[in-house]
């Protein structure tokens, strides 16, 4: 199932379709230049299903987590929750009912929770925000609160400042802090990132286990594959902003398509193991170079001479969808 929402005959929880953004650099001194973060990405996200973007740093991956969030706003393409067009409903801004359904773990935990206020303060402030709780009330639910992200016993953890936990423990703070509203998709940016890798597991175990056991909805946007095996469904991977292979998580690791794939899988050691290595690719030296077809042409080491004219669409191939010239040439057998 290639799950493209422009095909889909149900709507999804949440989907993303044709998203593009496009940033424009240059200081005083130099010729403004443009900068695509996102073109043409579109993927859907079901309840009790996890997808992951996976790229390396520059890839666009935390420009579609923000616009997710409706902290940038796109050049196009609409976002539906449950079939409806928010950017439409809410052209200005997120509502409140959008931001209780979409919630958000940040990649920093030290960054992302005040030091001046104690844990309490941080879970009992959405709950009064989004009326879920009143004052009376709200003491019980962030103790269930704490216990659910597995700060136990909890009445150990309610009153404590943020600089008084260690890295892992923040992060489940705020993690907590999300599931206060009862969001139906998180979106987790790098949230083992800045983690030891001795507590990363314990982390993504905790959100595996709000999707099968919540039907949580969860957007992972991440560098790493090994982890986005380990908890998504589906990865997309992202190149340059647009989606390069989009296919089922298991399948993809273990037969990648796109030779980009292919270059990030092969850079890290043991993807068994799930980490946090930094993916590189060979020959970005020649990033620069303008490039009238496939963007990734400088960089491929299948490269066509085609690839260098021609900017190949996504492709079915196979359950997935690849964007290569090489599954253009190989058309797939018909069953007859």
């Amino acid at each position: 199932m290639l799950n493209d929402p422009r095909e889909s005959t149900s709507a999804p929880l949440f989907e993303v379709v044709g998203i593009c953004k496009t940033f424009t650099s240059g200081g005083m001194f130099a010729a403004p230049q443009r900068v695509v973060a996102a073109d043409d990405v579109t993927f859907s996200i079901d309840r009790g299903q996890a997808v992951a973007l996976v790229g390396e740093s520059g890839s666009g991956k935390s420009t579609v987590a923000r616009i997710v969030m409706r902290l940038e706003k796109p050049d196009r393409g609409e976002i539906r929750l449950d079939g409806e067009n928010v950017l439409s409903s809410e052209p200005r801004r997120a509502s409140l009912r959008y931001r209780g359904r979409v919630q958000m773990i940040f990649q920093d935990p030290f960054g992302s929770l005040n030091p001046v206020h104690d844990v309490a303060h941080h879970l009992i402030r959405p709950l009064l925000r989004h009326s879920l709780a009143d004052v009376s009330s709200a003491r019980a639910r962030v103790m269930e609160l704490l216990r659910t992200v597995g700060l136990e016993p909890a009445v150990d953890f309610i009153n404590v400042h943020p600089y008084e936990l260690s890295g892992g423990q923040r992060q489940r703070v705020a993690i907590a802090r999300a599931l206060a509203v009862e969001p139906e998709l998180l979106v987790a940016d790098e949230p083992t990132s800045m983690l030891d890798v001795s507590i990363r597991m314990g982390i993504l175990n905790l959100l595996a286990g709000l999707k099968r056991d919540r039907k949580l909805a969860i957007l992972l946007i991440t560098h790493d594959l090994a982890s986005a095996r380990y908890l998504a469904d589906r990865i997309l991977v992202l190149f340059k902003g647009r989606v390069v292979e989009n296919g089922e998580s298991g399948a993809l690791v273990e037969r990648p398509m796109h030779p980009y794939t292919r270059a990030l899988l092969a850079s890290i050691a043991d993807i068994g193991e799930v980490g946090e290595t930094e993916v590189t690719v060979e020959a970005q030296r020649q990033e620069g170079e303008a490039v009238r077809g496939c963007p990734f042409a400088p960089r491929c080491p299948e490269v066509l001479e085609m690839c260098r004219s021609s900017d190949p669409a996504p492709r079915p191939v196979d359950g997935r969808l690849v964007r290569c010239h090489r599954y253009t040439l190989h058309e797939p057998k018909q069953e007859h």
